[in-house]
């Protein structure tokens, strides 16, 4: 796979008060492509960021309904991945 290809499973860093304070046990939340596979999702976190991974969580996020004045639809699904990393290394999302 080439770095475009990382770059295009993951979607962006996931920053709530759950995944901050899981930053204390190595763990780091990212919003990934639905189709992308735990060993996709490894090695593009591994290619970019230069860490080693020890072990993937993914979640399947459910679209919600929402309502904007008499419109109402569906938020878009997505995935949720929950990485652990090697002790000693850090991710900066900036």
């Amino acid at each position: 796979m080439t770095d475009t290809k990382y770059l295009s499973i993951i979607l962006g860093p996931v920053i709530t008060e759950k995944s901050e304070m899981a930053k204390n046990q190595n763990k780091y939340t990212f919003k990934v492509i639905p189709k992308a596979t735990k060993l996709e999702i490894k090695e593009a976190v591994e290619k970019i960021f230069k860490v080693d991974v020890v072990s993937i969580s993914t979640i399947n996020m459910k679209p919600k309904k929402k309502r904007v004045g008499r419109y109402s639809g569906y938020t878009n699904r997505w995935k949720k991945a929950i990485v652990t990393i090697k002790d000693g290394q850090t991710i900066d999302l900036g």
